[in-house]
């Protein structure tokens, strides 16, 4: 397949993005064209049994990947648990001396299935060495085992811990997708109850709505090379991470929330983005709410595209800047 080789979505055809970068560009030139029919056929599991194989042989796979990148980077991974919590705490090699006492609370991605022990810890390498900020990833507990609201009260139990050793506003909190929602959860519920609120958001394409809505859901239907649609296994996970609740619930998805009083919010998306929408939606609504919100749209990335494509200007520019937007926020 040539690198300008183009998509037949329908009768319309879609041709390679010329404005991204040439590893973008080979990276969706070696992507089979996403069959949606198979893709939901593949990824759809009916009862909490199916799932378990499918998750552990992602995060068996996952894994091998991070430590692969523990070797590459040369970070430093550290277990501890912090409230009945496990958390991992990733030091690079270069922290700037700026973040010395800072911290990046890190929520891991993965359709709130995957992502379980060091699995998750991808995007918490790369933050820690890109930002050069010390990162602590939160292991939080997941469905099928433990469905809402487990996960947003372990965000919880950790950060109500993190307030007794550090200022709110030296730390950040953050993650991708399933992560970036969790982020925007959880700080819903931090002015629930009163606590203080981190200094800074990171809300990497933000899955903030779990129900099939947003322009975004269909007109990049089968042209998201990571998520495709999301009937099957998304459909599937946010019924499983709900357990019976409404979709809609603020705390499982966080965009029908009030946003009043949220930080500083750093926010990336891209034009193939399935859930383009979610972050757009967010980001309308902080600025509604007079919340200080960054939005980043990047030309052909499709779900999280920028946390793989290593050294891809993609990723260097969006973890680049989320490390500058840091360093002018947090205290």
């Amino acid at each position: 397949q040539a690198p300008d080789s183009a998509w037949t979505i329908g009768s319309r055809t879609l041709p390679a993005p010329a404005a991204a970068s040439d590893v973008l560009r080979e990276a969706i030139a070696n992507t089979p064209q996403p069959d949606v029919a198979a893709h939901i056929r593949q990824t759809t599991f009916t009862t909490k049994e199916e799932w378990v194989e499918p998750i552990r042989a992602i995060d068996a796979s996952n894994a091998l990947e991070v430590e692969a990148q523990i070797e590459h980077l040369k970070v430093t991974i550290k277990e501890e648990q912090i409230a009945g919590v496990t958390i991992r705490t990733v030091t690079p090699v270069d922290i700037d001396p700026a973040n010395e006492n800072r911290l990046f609370v890190h929520t891991h991605g993965g359709a709130y299935v995957i992502g379980a022990g060091r699995a998750g810890l991808r995007e918490a390498i790369l933050i820690a060495h890109l930002a050069k900020i010390p990162v602590l990833s939160i292991d939080y507990r997941m469905p099928p085992e433990h469905p809402f609201p487990a996960a947003v009260e372990d965000v919880v139990a950790v950060w109500r811990s993190l307030l007794s050793d550090r200022p709110a506003k030296s730390m950040a909190l953050g993650g991708t997708s399933a992560g970036g929602g969790l982020t925007l959860a959880s700080t819903h519920r931090f002015i629930e109850l009163g606590l203080e609120t981190p200094g800074v958001l990171w809300a990497g394409t933000p899955w903030a709505d779990l129900t099939k809505t947003g322009d975004s859901q269909f007109t990049n239907e089968g042209i998201d090379r990571n998520l495709v649609t999301y009937d099957g296994m998304l459909e599937g996970a946010a019924k499983l991470y709900a357990d019976g609740r409404n979709l809609k619930t603020p705390l499982i998805s966080p965009v029908y929330g009030d946003f009043t009083d949220f930080p500083p919010t750093y926010l990336v998306t891209g034009t193939r983005d399935l859930f383009l929408s979610d972050t757009v939606r967010v980001h309308r609504k902080m600025r509604v709410a007079r919340v200080v919100a960054d939005l980043n749209v990047y030309e052909g990335v499709s779900h999280g595209d920028y946390a793989f494509l290593d050294d891809s200007p993609e990723m260097q520019q969006s973890l680049g800047e989320l490390g500058a937007f840091l360093l002018r926020y947090l205290e």
